[in-house]
């Protein structure tokens, strides 16, 4: 698939693949065409050594789709340079906690986001991993019992729930003045593919029908399924790195690091189609 205009190897895992030969600032139509093609095959796709500028991450972005917000900066940096104490007061170090559980962006927004593209500009030397999972193999991987048995069952989403169940709410960010919790099938059809992915994640809770200890104990039971190997890929981050990736396809997560090292990344957030990501009342 497009080797006149990239080299493309799969990760060993259910999903994901390195890009390598084309530089993102300067893709044409005709490999763009291609390069979506195989964003939808793989959903995960990491190009390494780009250096994307602000104005050009924000053009790619723009390629996959209208932006849900252009860029912001996900970095325990200050605009002066200095690194933020890990104070889980700030509201910056509880969005930086937050995103370490495993996640879809904008569950809990009346429209679910597409996609992301997300660069590297400054890493830890160890830790601060970007870990996805691929919720269409964790789909074709369940028995037929999990599979009927939440065939028809859906899930509210909501920021406020999940950053609360982790003691790090009550703060002022995207996604918290919102009041409603979508309710969400834990069975998503991928708008595109056509394929089944599991709909599960730190946002999910409270499936309408059940007790809220079933409920709990059934997502996170779903969750844990999901993350096993084959079906993970941890990216340790280098300068320059850029990534795409389908939120209607994977969960992703940040890992840990050592929080007075700087770690900044760059995120643009590809809005959803309303008509396939958005939520049904």
């Amino acid at each position: 698939m497009g080797a006149e205009h990239f080299d493309l190897q799969p990760l060993d895992a259910t999903f994901g693949a390195v890009v390598t030969g084309m530089k993102l600032a300067e893709i044409d139509d005709g490999a763009f065409a291609e390069l979506y093609d195989a964003w939808l095959d793989y959903a995960l796709l990491i190009f390494p050594g780009q250096h994307l500028a602000r104005d050009e991450q924000i053009a790619f972005a723009r390629r996959f789709g209208p932006p849900e917000f252009e860029i912001a900066p996900i970095s325990n940096v200050r605009a002066d340079g200095s690194v933020r104490p890990e104070d889980t007061a700030d509201d910056v170090i509880k969005v930086l906690k937050g995103n370490m559980g495993w996640h879809c962006d904008s569950t809990y927004m009346p429209v679910q986001a597409k996609g992301a593209v997300f660069t590297c500009h400054v890493a830890p030397d160890a830790g601060g991993e970007t870990g996805w999972a691929d919720m269409r193999a964790a789909y074709d991987a369940l028995d037929e019992a999990t599979a009927a048995r939440i065939a028809d069952l859906s899930a509210h989403h909501s920021l406020r729930y999940s950053q609360g169940k982790i003691g790090l709410g009550d703060y002022s960010g995207y996604g918290m003045t919102e009041t409603e919790a979508p309710l969400r099938p834990l069975v998503k059809i991928h708008p595109e593919t056509g394929r089944k992915c599991l709909m599960v994640g730190r946002h999910a809770h409270a499936i309408p029908g059940m007790s809220e200890a079933d409920s709990e104990r059934l997502l996170q039971d779903l969750a844990d399924f999901a993350v096993q190997p084959p079906r993970v890929y941890h990216h340790a981050w280098t300068p320059g790195d850029a990534v795409v990736w389908d939120n209607r396809a994977l969960m992703h997560r940040a890992c840990p690091w050592d929080m007075t090292k700087p770690r900044v990344m760059y995120h643009s957030r590809i809005a959803g189609d309303p008509a396939s990501e958005g939520w049904v009342h």
